[in-house]
């Protein structure tokens, strides 16, 4: 019988062949270095985006556990609820980029210029009334680049950056890319230029409301990717610059936010090359935690191009939310993060 049925496999085997659709016979094939097919297409031939229709920035996380973001390609703020459910919180944002909230709840947006024109300016929502407080436009009587991020410290006073990435400069007003601050009487005043910061993006202040950190990122030849820290004394004067982190010729940092030791968790890096030949892929992206100190703690790997933000939340905010591309990643900390709002619940 054996000898019969091996008999029958060998006849039936060139049938299989012929009966059998070809495309099922290659499904067990290995795809994994599958050439470009011949003939059809060039040998160098890469998929390049033709539309960009979402790149996520600016998470913050109010009381209730609601993350609210910024989606810049699609002028518009995004709302995620406790359940996870995603809806539009502000439909035409005016191109905001960083959020946060003041220690009232009031949410703060940077509304910017990149990826479209924006409103190039600095807005507070009362997520009661949902009345928005324009806070500020202009400094000395010229309309900002393109605000990009900001955070509030123990004096109320809202920071924040005001660089310009896109390509097009056409429509500047001013020659300085600065760091500022909005005092409770609404005071705008210039705290840092090109004579401390190639390029200012994310902003963070420390728990204990004595250091400012500002993220200095430009994708320039020589252009610094670090992150520097400066002494915040009780009348917003900064001064002891010194550096943090220095991220080489990698993408350099982007947002970040400090936890209640101290540490900073900083969005940075790339998976792929953007065609910058002043940009390397030595730091891959992810979330960097950094000590005050400026030692690498570690990374956590973000399998998606382009990282941009981080913030806390969840319950005793132990809940980091990142936002890259087109998606909004989470996982969860074992430290709790600092944040103005909402006040730390350690039950």
């Amino acid at each position: 019988m054996a000898k019969k049925s091996i008999g029958a496999v060998r006849v039936l085997l060139p049938l299989l062949a012929v009966l059998v659709p070809e495309e099922y016979l290659c499904m067990a094939q290995d795809l994994s270095k599958t050439a470009i097919p011949e003939g059809l297409v060039a040998r160098k031939t890469a998929a390049a985006p033709a539309a960009v229709v979402c790149f996520l920035e600016g998470p913050a996380v109010d009381a209730a556990g609601n993350v609210f973001f910024s989606d810049i390609a699609g002028n518009r703020i995004l709302k995620m609820d406790a359940k996870g459910a995603v809806t539009t919180f502000r439909a035409d944002s005016g191109r905001t980029n960083g959020n946060c909230f003041d220690a009232d709840g009031r949410l703060i947006s940077c509304e910017g210029s990149e990826q479209g024109p924006g409103r190039r300016r600095i807005v507070r929502t009362d997520m009661k009334t949902g009345e928005v407080t324009v806070l500020t436009e202009k400094y000395d009587g010229k309309r900002f680049n393109s605000p990009n991020d900001c955070c509030v410290d123990a004096k109320g006073r809202v920071w924040f950056t005001d660089p310009r990435y896109g390509v097009d400069r056409t429509d500047l007003e001013m020659d300085v890319e600065g760091v500022y601050y909005i005092d409770s009487a609404g005071t705008v005043k210039r705290m840092l230029t090109q004579k401390e910061i190639d390029r200012p993006n994310g902003i963070a202040v420390s728990p204990d409301d004595k250091t400012l950190y500002v993220i200095d990122s430009h994708p320039k030849a020589g252009g610094n990717r670090k992150v520097w820290a400066f002494d915040l004394a009780g009348d917003g004067s900064l001064s002891k610059q010194r550096l943090v982190y220095d991220f080489g010729k990698g993408r350099g940092g982007d947002g970040m936010r400090v936890d209640m030791n101290g540490n900073l968790w900083v969005a940075a890096g790339i998976n792929k090359s953007r065609g910058n030949p002043n940009e390397s892929l030595e730091v891959p992206a992810g979330v960097y935690a950094i000590s005050p100190g400026g030692k690498l703690l570690g990374l956590i790997p973000i399998p998606e191009d382009l990282i941009t933000n981080v913030a806390f939340g969840g319950p005793e905010r132990k809940t980091l939310y990142v936002t890259a591309g087109k998606t909004l990643y989470r996982f969860p900390v074992e430290v709790s993060g600092f944040a103005a709002y909402p006040p730390l619940d350690r039950k």
